[in-house]
């Protein structure tokens, strides 16, 4: 028996675009547009056409990829500690 072939369309702002408007990038991400603007859309490469402004998802993916970090950073290894001997075993 095959599997049926998968036909579902993607869900969210990206569905199957290649491109978003600022407040749809924002949204993608989970920030405000404020947010967008002040940390994010500097260090994006944008389309300009007159007044409107697309943002490329893969550049969006790129972006994250460039600044993504891990939430707990591995320890740092740590020097033995010193067992403390008791003095009347010394």
């Amino acid at each position: 028996m095959s599997a049926a072939p998968d036909n579902r369309v993607p869900a969210g702002p990206a569905a199957g675009r290649l491109a978003l408007s600022k407040s749809e990038a924002a949204a993608a991400l989970g920030v405000s547009v404020d947010f967008f603007e002040q940390h994010v859309m500097g260090e994006l490469r944008v389309v300009r056409r007159g007044r409107r402004r697309l943002i490329p998802v893969g550049e969006l993916e790129r972006w994250l990829d460039a600044n993504a970090a891990l939430a707990i950073p591995s320890p740092l290894p740590t020097a033995r500690r010193m067992r403390a001997v008791p003095a009347d075993d010394r």
